[in-house]
């Protein structure tokens, strides 16, 4: 009975048993500390940061409402298509800042400032967006009834917005300083806590490295001659059954193995190295098969139909229109001889965009309205070659093509940041979010759609750039819904190596 009761003594647990049970106890300490005082302190900041959030979502809201009436007040004495962009942009934001005010009737005084705030900047907006168009027919009367009318509102709307936020401020405060003295409680708590579990954790800690240090000293120092080629330095021999006991005993073994396991662990790394450096050439093999692949799909049918188009208009008209056309052709079909094997800088991307539209305005009478916005400062990057085109192509097909509106297509090329934006924009029918995904995931490709292309469509084009530059979410697809048209966008990373 001794026997089996002293099995259970400390003492003649086993070294890991040992510091997995106090390691164990002592992580699970800190661990539980440390998330009590993370949950506490973060509640209350938290919490802190919540009572003056209204405050400035309201100061947020009354910037966005002046800025609204400046842009609108530009657009009216300028009239320039920047200041109108900079109104529909202040809009939007004004719009976006609305939706966070509440919007249904309650009795809370608070909640009903929100609400008029909200019914009367939406009819402030409609007035805005009433006297931006009477400016835009010329209609002077109108337009200075309607900036009037908007003016008015936006005085109501200022007083009501700084109104609603020295409310919002006062009920804040008091809450403010509650919270304030809260924290400081707890911050006191916390330190104390945290101290104590310390110490008794620090207890812990000696009490085990003073069980383990000892023999461990002088296996470390025995090892260290080792580890300076002296091979004939052993551990004392020792019939000890527990762990240090064990691992004397391998390490003498350990010792007499030591040259053959170094020789035998060089030859396993030399094979490791050849392995990985086939296994890399095969996948670089890989990488430039598909590319290559990739950049192979042309499809004769665009070909076929606009030469025949020249031939027609050669017919229909003298000489000169018709060799500028053919020449256009040529240059279009020659980039993709050329640069289906290597790289493009954007100043050929962009004159390849041109060519194509040039060719489908010849052939479809000047239906097509194209627009671009190029920094020049970028058009010497490298990039893959055709991955503009196939996406003007791609708003064309599908986007403006049989519209009953006039199409345009706006290609902008900017830096931005550490990256290249491209963005190309049609006002044409729109994508709806479930095929923008399909697209993006490469479940619809180009060879599934039948039509006048070129044959390398939106699947060619992700793939070919996630190959090039080894990255994944470079294309991105945009598109408000149906009849609002669509924006491609292509982050390029600066001056990055293709992989």
């Amino acid at each position: 009975m001794e026997n089996k009761k002293r099995s259970w003594h400390w003492k003649d647990l086993s070294l890991v048993t040992k510091v997995l049970l106090e390691v164990s106890v002592v992580a699970i300490l800190l661990l539980v500390t440390n998330l009590f005082m993370y949950w506490q302190l973060n509640s209350a900041m938290q919490s802190l940061d919540e009572v003056y959030a209204s405050n400035v979502n309201l100061t947020d809201l009354g910037d966005s409402l002046e800025s609204v009436q400046t842009q609108m007040y530009n657009y009216l004495t300028v009239k320039t298509s920047d200041s109108l962009e900079n109104y529909y942009r202040s809009e939007g934001n004004y719009r976006g800042l609305l939706e966070k005010l509440n919007e249904q009737v309650m009795d809370n005084p608070v909640k009903m400032l929100e609400r008029n705030i909200r019914k009367m900047s939406e009819t402030y907006l409609d007035c805005t967006a009433e006297t931006i168009q009477a400016k835009r027919g010329r209609n002077v009367e109108k337009y200075k009834k309607s900036y009037d009318e908007s003016l008015q509102l936006y005085n109501y709307l200022n007083s009501y917005i700084s109104e609603l936020n020295s409310q919002q401020f006062r009920n804040n405060s008091s809450s403010y300083l509650a919270m304030q003295s809260a924290i400081r409680y707890l911050e006191v708590v916390s330190l104390v806590t945290f101290v104590i579990i310390m110490l008794i954790c620090m207890l812990m800690l000696i009490f085990m490295v003073r069980g383990v240090v000892a023999p461990l000293s002088s296996l470390a120092a025995t090892a260290n001659l080792v580890g300076q080629a002296n091979f004939n330095v052993k551990m004392p021999h020792t019939d000890a059954m527990d762990e240090i006991g064990a691992v004397t005993r391998a390490f003498n073994t350990m010792v007499d193995s030591l040259e053959e396991y170094m020789t035998l662990t060089r030859e396993n790394m030399e094979k490791e190295q050849q392995m990985m450096e086939r296994e890399l050439l095969m996948e670089t093999h890989l990488k430039e098969a598909q590319l290559k692949y990739l950049q192979s799909q042309i499809n004769p049918h665009f070909l076929f139909n606009s030469l025949n188009a020249g031939a027609q208009l050669a017919m229909m008209e003298d000489a000169e229109k018709t060799c500028i056309f053919v020449e256009r052709m040529a240059e279009f079909f020659r980039y993709n001889v050329k640069k289906g094997s290597e790289d493009a800088t954007l100043q050929e991307e962009v004159e390849a965009v041109e060519n194509y539209i040039y060719i489908l305005n010849v052939r479809f009478a000047g239906d097509i309205h194209f627009t671009k916005e190029i920094d020049e400062s970028v058009l010497g990057c490298k990039v893959p070659s055709m991955i503009l085109q196939p996406i003007v192509e791609n708003a064309v097909n599908h986007g403006i093509r049989n519209i009953d509106w006039e199409g345009s297509i706006h290609l902008q090329v900017e830096r931005e940041g550490d990256f290249i934006r491209i963005s190309v924009l049609d006002n044409g029918k729109g994508i709806s979010p479930e095929r923008i995904e399909k697209i993006l995931k490469g479940e619809i490709r180009s060879e599934e759609e039948e039509g006048d292309s070129t044959g390398i469509g939106m699947y060619n084009v992700i793939s070919r750039l996630e190959l090039y530059y080894n990255e994944k979410h470079l294309v991105q697809i945009y598109s408000p819904g149906e009849n609002q048209g669509t924006e491609v966008v292509i982050q390029i990373p600066c001056g990055k190596t293709p992989e």
